[in-house]
């Protein structure tokens, strides 16, 4: 698990990103299960931070939307960017409003 490594991360652990299926889903079963509460609001869904995600993937099953996935998928470039972004809101995924 979190010995892992992709090229271009944050030095190196996997992590966990959220993808479109999270777009304006009020759903919050993941935010609740993160020992570590890394997840942050985006523009218009949820992002998890992966300099804070500890890698302990209780998240994913939890997503009824399944719009959480490993960051090593293919076809996830576009969301690695997004989580990680800088744009991401300052408030913590617990006062998340959709």
């Amino acid at each position: 698990m979190g010995s892992e490594q992709r090229a271009g991360s944050r030095g190196s652990q996997l992590t966990y990103v959220v993808n479109d299926n999270c777009i304006k889903c009020k759903l919050m079963d993941c935010v609740e299960v993160c020992p570590v509460d890394c997840f942050y609001e985006g523009e218009n869904m949820l992002v998890i931070h992966p300099d804070e995600c500890i890698d302990c993937g209780v998240c994913e099953p939890e997503c009824p939307v399944e719009a959480i996935r490993p960051d090593t998928g293919s076809g996830l470039e576009k969301w690695l960017k997004i989580n990680a972004s800088p744009k991401r809101s300052r408030s913590r995924a617990g006062k998340y409003n959709c």
